[in-house]
């Protein structure tokens, strides 16, 4: 939509972001809102601002409809995340992953073992919490019985669960990402490689070493282990056939095939092989991959789940279209409050006041990394450090030249893999409770998380991992001049 209103003076144009912010960090932060209401306040403050320019509410409507249409391909991709996770589990997928990941542990090698396990099962579920609160639990009961730090252990389960978090196209934060920074799925995944294997090769080689000093001799496989192993084993066929919607995946990946395509032709796939193999109905792979699936589900086809530990259920009871909602929720207010601040050009005004100040590739990358940090810290939000950055900073990339890429891969090293170490994240928080281990004595383990924020500013000013814009992508009519403000 073509802003044809004078631009906002520099005040006015700062008021709607620092009410949002305000809002977000004593509304959640301190007094644990809801954040969809306060983000709808936000807009709502925004709005007066907009119509007090001259902007009606035909306006209005038709800049956060304009803002929404451009997100329908990650909302949609977002929806379908949920139905994959419930499909693979009627098959047995992610169970035959997870099964497989705990049999190859070797407790001489349990640092770099939880690294590796805990991001393949990120990387093919596309969840940190989950892969954390399953395997990772697993693995912390390992290392437990092994008598290795429980630091340690923790920070490898961390990273490996970022890992995949970073360029699982599963990930709602890794569809998320390029959405809001103007670039696709898989230019997003290929570029986060610039920063995400060296951080990977480096934690790997930190686990590896760390963990020939436990002392692991004679030491047998801990019981928890087993009991998830045989729990498997009695509710699934186990059968390598089972791997071929992952492969659907990472080959759809490589080739660059349409995204939602591909997952809805792994849904059907997964669905089919656990009519096949699991003995589920038609019926009941519709039901789970809409609602989500439950242990119950195999009550009603004759299996005995009364002895089954509740790790497996905690493994299992999960996925649905229904589960992506609150996130959809999210997204519907988050771009509620930036396309009507995207019609007021408040962002093109506080963006060029900020460009004064930046006259390089590094600066812009290091300007980002601390404006996604800062979000991270004062509203405790991962969505939002993509969102508020994804925007604020998108024209100054197109305006130096600079493929938005670069942004999405620096809000994702910034942002995502940030938040689990920060104590009072909704990440932070779940991460710490769920391992045992509080966050700040895992962080300096979690070697993942934070060498992506430093390759980002070697990258920055050394300009290597850095990509141009496309001759295409680089049109900067949105960009408005800001030095004659309207006072």
């Amino acid at each position: 939509m073509t802003n044809s209103k004078p631009l906002p003076s520099f005040g006015l144009a700062l008021a709607p972001i620092a009410v949002m912010f305000l809002l977000l960090a004593i509304g959640y932060g301190a007094l644990g809102l809801r954040i969809e209401v306060l983000l709808l306040i936000s807009a709502a403050f925004t709005g007066f601002i907009a119509w007090k320019m001259g902007y009606n509410w035909d306006d209005i409507i038709g800049a956060i409809v304009e803002k929404l249409a451009k997100a329908m391909p990650v909302i949609l991709i977002l929806v379908s995340v949920g139905g994959l996770i419930a499909s693979w589990m009627v098959s047995g997928t992610i169970p035959y992953m997870v099964y497989w990941g705990l049999k190859v542990i070797s407790p001489e090698y349990i640092l770099i073992a939880a690294f590796f396990v805990t991001s393949v099962v990120s990387v093919c579920t596309g969840t940190s919490w989950g892969s954390a609160g399953t395997v990772g639990v697993a693995l912390m009961g390992v290392a437990a019985g092994l008598d290795v730090s429980l630091a340690a252990a923790a920070g490898a389960v961390v990273s490996g669960a970022y890992f995949g978090d970073k360029i699982s196209p599963l990930s709602d934060s890794t569809n998320f990402a390029p959405v809001v920074s103007g670039t696709t799925l898989y230019e997003h995944i290929q570029h986060m490689l610039y920063t995400t294997l060296p951080g990977f090769v480096i934690a790997a080689t930190v686990f590896f070493f760390a963990g020939q000093s436990a002392d692991v001799a004679g030491v047998s496989e801990p019981e928890k282990v087993v009991e998830i192993l045989a729990g498997l084993e009695s509710l699934y066929n186990l059968n390598i056939v089972l791997i071929i919607p992952p492969v659907m995946i990472l080959w759809g990946a490589l080739t660059k095939k349409p995204v939602l395509p591909l997952m809805l032709a792994a849904s059907a796939i997964a669905i089919a092989l656990g009519m096949l193999l699991q003995g589920f109905s038609l019926q009941q792979g519709f039901q789970a991959y809409v609602d989500g699936f439950n242990l119950s589900m195999f009550e009603a086809n004759g299996h005995e789940v009364s002895g089954i530990i509740p790790d497996v259920a905690k493994l299992l009871n999960r996925g649905g279209l229904f589960s992506m909602m609150s996130t959809i929720l999210l997204v519907f207010c988050a771009f509620s409050f930036a396309g009507i601040l995207s019609l007021t050009g408040a962002l093109n005004v506080v963006l060029g006041r900020f460009l004064h100040l930046i006259h390089s590739t590094g600066q812009l990358i290091a300007s980002t990394v601390i404006a996604t940090i800062t979000v991270v810290f004062t509203t405790s939000d991962g969505k939002l450090a993509l969102l508020i950055p994804g925007e604020l900073f998108q024209n100054a990339y197109r305006k130096m030249g600079l493929d938005t890429k670069n942004l999405s891969r620096t809000i994702e090293d910034a942002g995502t893999i940030i938040e689990p170490l920060v104590p009072w994240t909704a990440a932070g928080i779940y991460m710490a409770g769920t391992l045992g281990v509080a966050t700040l004595d895992y962080l300096p383990w979690a070697i993942q998380c934070y060498t992506g924020v430093i390759f980002a500013l070697i990258y920055g000013f050394t300009g290597f991992g850095i990509a141009k814009a496309k001759p295409e992508s680089t049109d900067n009519t949105e960009l408005q001049t800001v030095a004659t403000p309207t006072k």
